[in-house]
């Protein structure tokens, strides 16, 4: 299987008609996958967490939203014998299960466009920290999982600063000069292998503190490039700016 980066947006994401269209072209070009294993940017916890395995529920964490962002479904399987297979590969780290902690929406936003039926069983991981090196690390030790079937996807955004944009000019706004900046440096970078360059983005890459004040959602690359092994430079399957905010997805092997 391959491994994919993706920039899940905020919750409306999902009613822009282009980034839908496009999660559901990238899909449908994928092979079938037996299973996804998600690492998303709004789950932090260490030691490596284990999301729920036999009822798989959502975790609307987010506020402040209009109602029906928080009737969304979906119901996808749970996925037991990839959580196994996931505690075997990490079985010296020790990780834990959290059976009450549902899909967040880095996972089921995503998901629900790519994978609409709800019959691919998803299981959602934890970041335990967001050192790029340990998380290049733990996507390493993922890898073997890709001979399973199970696509790994790590779940982030290529820039994120909301406080640096200025929601109110719309989706079709002309996207700040540091995000441009940043999201063409981290382009050029992937497409070069450049993988020393990337973990150490905040001293190589320019506007690096502007697009990622804070860098988790930038992290879920690093278990993404670690999982890929030494593939190709990746391909680009989503482009363009979502409020001036990067939404560039990338899929490697």
């Amino acid at each position: 299987m391959p491994v994919l980066y993706l920039s899940h947006g905020a919750p409306p994401l999902a009613d822009d008609e282009r980034w839908t269209e496009e999660l559901a072209s990238w899909s449908a070009d994928l092979p079938r996958p037996k299973s996804v294993l998600v690492v998303s940017a709004h789950w932090e916890e260490s030691p490596v967490t284990l999301g729920a395995t036999r009822t798989v529920r959502l975790y609307y964490d987010f506020y402040g939203f209009p109602r029906r962002y928080y009737e969304v479904e979906y119901a996808a399987p749970g996925a037991p014998e990839l959580a196994e297979d996931v505690r075997k590969l990490l079985s010296d780290t020790g990780p834990v299960e959290q059976e009450d902690r549902g899909l967040d929406h880095g996972a089921y936003v995503p998901l629900k466009e790519m994978f609409p039926d709800a019959d691919v069983p998803v299981l959602q991981m934890s970041m335990p920290s967001l050192d790029p090196r340990e998380l290049f690390d733990l996507g390493r030790r993922l890898a073997p999982l890709r001979e399973q079937g199970v696509l790994v996807v790590g779940s982030g955004f290529m820039t994120h600063n909301l406080r640096g944009i200025d929601m109110s000019l719309g989706t079709a706004a002309a996207p700040p000069s540091w995000s441009v900046e940043f999201d063409d440096w981290a382009m050029r970078a992937l497409a070069e292998g450049d993988v020393d360059s990337v973990l150490d983005f905040q001293r190589k890459a320019p506007a690096a503190g502007i697009a990622h004040p804070r860098t988790e959602h930038f992290a879920p690359l690093f278990v993404s490039l670690g999982a890929s092994l030494d593939q190709n430079a990746p391909k680009t399957a989503v482009d363009g700016f979502w409020y001036g905010l990067s939404k560039r997805s990338v899929q490697f092997g």
